[in-house]
């Protein structure tokens, strides 16, 4: 698979969806992690990506962690 093919299978769900077994056994690991969660992982970090960014450094209401 050229090195075009890899990235695109790596962006690209449908793209993924096309490949053989052995294609995607002979993908190597995405750089960037994991391309999918699990419903086990999106399980655990439900409501921590709103807080990730918040500094509560403004005094905003929306924003402040209580």
């Amino acid at each position: 698979m050229s090195r075009i093919d890899v990235i695109r299978a790596w962006k690209d769900a449908a793209f993924r969806r096309t490949l053989s077994s052995e294609q995607l056994a002979g993908m190597p690991a995405n750089p960037a992690g994991a391309v999918e969660l699990t419903e086990a992982e999106a399980a655990t970090i439900n409501g921590k990506l709103a807080l990730a960014g918040c500094s509560s450094c403004h005094g905003s209401k929306a924003c402040r962690v209580r």
